[in-house]
Order: C-alpha cells, then structure tokens, then sequence
C-alpha cells in the first residue's frame, strides 16, 4: 500500500506541474520555484508533513519536498542556534542532496562532455 499511496502522491503532483506547464506561459525554473516555495510554505504551516505521512518518497522526492526539507531544517536550525539557525539550518539540512546533485553533474559533464548549443 506504501507504494502506491507514494505514486498517487507523486503523480498529482507531477500531474498539477504538467497543467502548470501546458495551460500557462511559466517557464520551467519558474514552476521550480513554486514548487520548491509551496513545499517551504506547506510545511511552516504543518500541512507538507501530513503529505509526507501519507505519500512518504511520492512526497519527498519531488521539488515540494525539497522546499519541505529547507523549512524543517530552517526550523530546527532556529531551535537550535536563534537567529543564525534561518541561513545554516536549510542548507544542513539539504547539504547530502546538494552535493549529490553538484558530484553528479560534474561526472555526468566528464562522461557526457556537454557542448553549448548555438
């Protein structure tokens, strides 16, 4: 039942970011960013978490579930060390996902040798 509860989860998701995507005139990085912002907002309010609960990796892994990361750890790190607790609590929090993406797509670079397109 996990499974698909995560794939229901994540596939409304994908399903509003296609809508967005094929009914409006933002761009990707903008829908990024919503996504990304939503999930922060979502979870501050305590409604994000409930959506992990139920979705679990079909809530987590997409963009929302970044932004979700960013705000717990902004939370905590706000617990934690006051004030300065808002600018390293979100990115200890997400450090392992942004190294991953930086170490992987700097061998994907190597491997692939990426040209600029003209």
């Amino acid at each position: 039942m996990d499974y698909l509860n995560a794939f229901i989860v994540g596939g409304i998701l994908c399903v509003i970011a296609q809508i967005l995507i094929d009914t409006t005139k933002l761009t990707s990085g903008r829908i990024l960013v919503i996504y990304v912002t939503a999930g922060a907002i979502l979870s501050a309010l305590g409604i994000y978490q409930k959506i992990v609960d139920i979705g679990g990796a079909g809530a987590t892994i997409p963009l929302t579930g970044f932004g979700h990361s960013l705000a717990q750890g902004a939370i905590k790190g706000v617990r934690e060390d006051g004030l300065l607790g808002v600018f390293t609590g979100g990115l200890t929090a997400t450090a392992g996902g942004i190294s991953a993406a930086i170490i992987f797509g700097y061998l994907m670079a190597i491997i692939f040798n990426p040209k600029t397109k003209p």
